[in-house]
């Protein structure tokens, strides 16, 4: 339970991180600051799915393996 919590952390606290590689953060300062901040948002939401994937096949392997 206490790993479950810590990664729920560190999840709501590494949002407000930048999600860009050189190249995006480039073109998103090219393009003003608002622009940018909603540019970083989007990274960040697509990236979002897949994290999701992946920690819910995860833990139910985790589950799965303790019971057994």
């Amino acid at each position: 339970m206490k790993r479950v919590s810590l990664f729920i952390a560190l999840q709501a606290i590494s949002a407000g991180l930048f999600a860009q590689c050189a190249i995006c953060t480039k073109t998103a300062s090219q393009m003003g600051e608002d622009a940018g901040k909603g540019f970083n948002v989007g990274v960040i939401y697509l990236a979002a799915m897949p994290f999701a994937i992946i920690g819910y096949i995860a833990f139910r392997w985790w589950k799965n393996d303790k019971q057994a």
